[in-house]
């Protein structure tokens, strides 16, 4: 599998996100989820976002769901 893509639906087991965006600026760059403010029992294995990139500036964790859109 050359080409293999990370899953993008929620971990098994993992507690759903809320539906809100969160809101992150170019001085929070590069993104990555989960956060360092996020809770300890809501961690995965650390993803880098290219929220930069991505349509809209909008773009979701692949292991929890968590939603981000960059404001600036």
């Amino acid at each position: 599998m050359a080409n293999a893509q990370p899953e993008t639906r929620p971990a098994r087991g993992a507690p759903p996100q809320e539906a809100a965006l969160i809101q992150v600026r170019r001085a929070d760059l590069p993104l990555h989820c989960p956060r360092p403010d996020d809770s300890l029992w809501n961690m995965h294995p650390r993803v880098y976002l290219p929220i930069q990139d991505a349509p809209d500036h909008e773009i979701t964790c692949p292991y929890c769901g968590a939603r981000y859109r960059l404001e600036d």
